[in-house]
């Protein structure tokens, strides 16, 4: 006699994924309202951990708080001092008895079972190594942008998503936004014409400075803070979170301005010209031959230029037919005028619709379906702004096959597509 399929709980379906919960039952409706009917009920929340608690951090944490169908039981980060503050907050509002855990190691917050997703807020080069050990893990993960520290991580995460059956969600939150979508939709959909050349305005870090060394803090596990990228003493405005500088104006941590607000725009670009599964094929650095500005191109010849002002705008698409502008704070232009309040036509379908970044993730999770911006859309967003600063770094243009995802012809370029990690921090 055949033993009954085990019952699908919640946590059944967030920790096996969509293939596993498929491959361990015979019920094809396990979507069913009944499993998440009572969002506020403790057995249908979904627990989550927030590693790395800086800046970022706290706009997320109050997001959180505000959902009755979540719970932070963990916050993880190298620095006590940004652990307590963070749980102190939360403890405010779930009272002292269901106040998180904190940790000072990722492996032990994601060695709990409970905990269905994670919130990766730390500095950039500790977002691959945390996301892909919370997918081996079981856990769902909201990273922050951009995606990885280089092309190589991202790949890595993109393929480990697909084959753990994970949801990745980028925060990349600029796609959870009308007046982008509109932008993209208008700039998909041929409303402009053909596109002639897109601009992006980013602005600029100062430069990195060459700092002396200060005594390390007790509260500060500074080795792990450094993890997989090269020994240097401490000071604290290399570990600062800062908006305009800190550890962002250093290469050994980011991408700089590119992978600041150009994992915003960039990705943007990317969603409105169709290339969430593609990428540019050539990169052109600033100076070169006299370039002004940074350029990538596409294989229709498009250019996205990284300019340092706009007539208006964020972003600016150029077409045959109009411009598209487009920006924060729900600001969308177009000439001619009328085109921003034009409804798209039947024949045109929608782009995938998403007004808040955090909504959309928690449904995938329940769904198991891909979020709007996905780990390979974050990986290809994330590929360009990499492949942006190895063009200047190697001060040529670069030839590069979206396909493939190899450098042509350059081998000293291509070896830049990855980095050395220190020990004990290797293993990825």
């Amino acid at each position: 006699m055949l033993k009954p399929p085990a019952p699908i709980t919640r946590r059944t379906a967030l920790k096996k994924g969509l293939t596993g919960v498929l491959a361990c039952s015979f019920a094809p409706s396990f979507f069913s309202s009944r499993l998440f009917a009572q969002a506020t009920a403790p057995s249908n929340r979904i627990n989550v951990a927030v590693i790395g608690n800086g800046l970022i951090a706290r706009s997320h944490i109050g997001t959180l708080l505000a959902r009755s169908d979540v719970r932070i039981v963990a916050v993880c980060d190298v620095k006590r001092g940004a652990a307590e503050e963070a749980r102190k907050r939360i403890a405010a509002q779930y009272g002292e008895a269901d106040a998180p855990t904190i940790y000072g190691t990722h492996e032990e917050v994601l060695a709990r079972p409970d905990v269905d997703a994670a919130f990766v807020c730390t500095p950039d080069h500790w977002h691959a190594p945390i996301s892909l050990a919370a997918m081996r893990a079981g856990k769902d993960v909201y990273c922050e942008k951009p995606l990885t520290l280089t092309v190589r991580e991202g790949r890595a995460l993109a393929d480990a998503a697909r084959r753990l059956g994970r949801v990745l969600q980028t925060g990349t939150q600029q796609r959870s936004n009308a007046a982008f979508r509109k932008a993209a939709s208008l700039v998909r959909h041929g409303y402009i014409g053909d596109i002639k050349v897109v601009r992006a305005r980013l602005g600029e870090f100062p430069l990195a400075a060459t700092l002396g060394e200060q005594p390390v803090p007790e509260d500060i596990d500074y080795d792990r803070w450094l993890g997989p990228t090269p020994w240097r003493p401490y000071h604290a405005n290399r570990v600062l979170g800062s908006y305009s500088g800190g550890w962002r104006v250093f290469r050994e941590y980011g991408g700089r301005m590119n992978g600041d607000w150009g994992a915003h725009h960039f990705d943007i670009i990317q969603w409105a010209l169709g290339m969430d599964g593609s990428g540019p094929v050539e990169f052109v650095p600033q100076g070169y031959e006299g370039s002004p500005v940074q350029i990538h191109r596409y294989a229709n010849g498009v250019p996205v230029e990284r300019v340092a002002t706009l007539e208006k705008g964020m972003i600016e698409f150029v077409g045959t037919k109009g411009t598209v502008w487009v920006a924060r704070d729900d600001f969308l232009e177009t000439d001619p005028g009328p085109l921003a309040t034009v409804p798209l036509r039947a024949e045109h379908a929608p782009l995938y619709a998403s007004d808040s970044h955090h909504e959309d993730f928690f449904s995938c999770v329940r769904t198991r379906q891909h979020p709007i911006s996905d780990v390979e859309a974050g990986h290809r967003s994330a590929s360009i702004c990499h492949l942006g600063n190895i063009a200047a770094d190697v001060r040529r243009p670069v030839r590069w096959d979206p396909l493939k995802e190899e450098i042509v012809g350059d081998p000293v370029a291509a070896r830049l597509l990855d980095r050395p990690r220190r020990a004990p921090y290797a293993a990825f």
